[in-house]
């Protein structure tokens, strides 16, 4: 078998243990094979086989699998006796489950989410993500009279969809931000910037303070200053700043706003980083921040739930936007990034995917989503779940934030389409970060690899 560059490079990335193994992976342009559906009926709408059995992977990170164990899965059992539901979770998606991808015997269903996320681009080109429009234009679980597309967020579908089609669900709606607590806010009598210069100000005073370090990030994961990065870039310069980063656009790392927006990263990295932030990774950047070591933390809003068993009871989780760098900035205060994510995916080449499409449809009802949003403290995309529920003290702060920026939200989707480009953008954040990349030449850094990839023929293009 001839192997495609981008064929040989995922191999090589996501399970170098297993290279012989990864090799074998689905040449793209094959078809999937279609398993065998039961009869559909206003009961079973979309054919699922209840004789076979549904293996489902859950990424075990910031929302855990007990919302699997103890809400969803339990709700397809009882529709479907008769159905057998092996549950499985991992920390590591991509080393535990791509080897079955390359092997011809995906699970049905997998949450493919977290720092070894697979590669969503190449899973894709490789014809092994199930096409949701079954499910979408399926009835919902709660009323019959509507479709489920017509029950969650329209952007839940686009973010979603390669090349038109929809093959991912994306359940939760994130919101980034800072986040702080609110108690040691209140002690000190420190207030959440909106300009640059008072975040600047504030960093300063909580320096001074000699109480804590003002900011660290996850310094093993430089995403989580990335996103930040791309999201001052983006109210700098507007939305189309990373729309056209994500089209591969010449030049489009390059651009004033981006310059200016990494130019405030290096000076926030020189400047105000907790000691010892680029060897540490998520939990224990967010323990610091529990514990009262540092003030700041950029973070999704998954964060409240993933502390939840290390967090004071009188912290009181908050998130503010981050601040306008200028008055002339194109997109004004409270602009957010949010956007559906926490990835769900069905396998083509499964043996039961409409059991894995069920299960979709079962977590897009108000209750799967309602207890889901109680018990992991976070938004989702299903429609009016929040309405009445008593919200902690993070998730409220993002709601609010979320429904303070109106239509002011940016998005990005490049990391699901070029994994290779999130690693070369992560490796040079975190040397941004620590000092030895300037701004100019990581920017260059960059755009040299959004080129490589925009010229590589074996690598599948998508568009916004």
């Amino acid at each position: 078998m001839s192997l495609s560059r981008r064929e040989l490079l995922r191999a090589a990335a996501l399970i170098p243990a297993a290279g012989a193994l990864a090799s074998c992976a689905t040449p793209a342009q094959t078809p999937a094979p279609q398993a065998t559906a039961a009869a559909t009926s206003a009961a079973n709408p979309l054919g699922v086989a209840a004789d076979k059995p549904l293996e489902i992977w859950i990424f075990d990170g910031g929302f855990g699998d007990a919302y699997a164990r103890e809400i969803h899965e339990p709700m397809l059992k009882a529709k479907y006796p008769n159905l057998e539901i092996k549950h499985n979770a991992t920390k590591e998606v991509a080393k535990t489950l791509q080897p079955r991808f390359a092997g011809g015997n995906p699970p049905e269903f997998i949450n493919n989410s977290g720092a070894n996320q697979m590669d969503f681009g190449a899973l894709v080109a490789d014809g092994q993500v199930a096409d949701l429009t079954p499910l979408l234009d399926a009835p919902s679980w709660d009323d019959p009279s509507k479709k489920v597309r017509d029950t969650i967020d329209p952007l839940a579908i686009e973010i979603g969809s390669y090349d038109g089609t929809p093959r991912v669900l994306n359940y939760v709606n994130t919101v980034w931000g800072i986040w702080y607590s609110q108690k040691v806010f209140q002690e000190n009598g420190w207030q959440p910037p909106k300009t640059w210069d008072e975040f600047t100000k504030l960093m300063d005073d909580i320096k001074k303070s000699g109480k804590m370090a003002p900011f660290t990030y996850a310094g093993k994961h430089p995403y989580y200053i990335y996103e930040a990065l791309l999201t001052v870039a983006a109210k700098i310069g507007g939305a189309d700043i990373m729309k056209n980063i994500d089209n591969l656009e010449d030049g489009a790392w390059t651009v004033e706003p981006m310059k200016q927006a990494a130019t405030l990263f290096a000076e926030l990295g020189a400047k105000y980083l907790m000691q010892g932030t680029a060897g540490l990774d998520h939990i224990q950047t967010q323990t610091a921040h529990n514990k009262y070591q540092v003030a700041l933390l950029p973070c999704g809003s998954w964060l409240e739930n993933e502390q939840k068993d290390t967090t004071p009871a009188d912290f009181g989780y908050a998130m503010f936007p981050w601040p306008s760098v200028t008055e002339s900035d194109a997109m004004p205060y409270g602009t957010l990034h949010s956007q559906p994510g926490e990835p769900y995916m069905v396998s083509a080449r499964s043996a039961n995917p409409r059991a894995g499409l069920e299960y979709m449809r079962a977590m897009l009802s108000k209750e799967g989503a309602g207890k889901f949003m109680e018990m992991v403290s976070t938004l989702t995309v299903v429609n009016g779940v929040g309405e009445g529920l008593q919200l902690k003290p993070g998730l409220k702060s993002a709601a609010d934030a979320l429904t303070a920026a109106g239509d002011n939200k940016v998005y990005f989707r490049w990391r699901q389409w070029y994994a290779e480009l999130h690693t070369e953008v992560q490796a040079a954040s975190g040397q941004l970060m620590s000092g030895n990349l300037k701004p100019e030449a990581y920017l260059e850094r960059i755009q040299k690899k959004a080129d490589a990839i925009k010229n590589d023929s074996s690598v599948k293009k998508f568009k916004r």
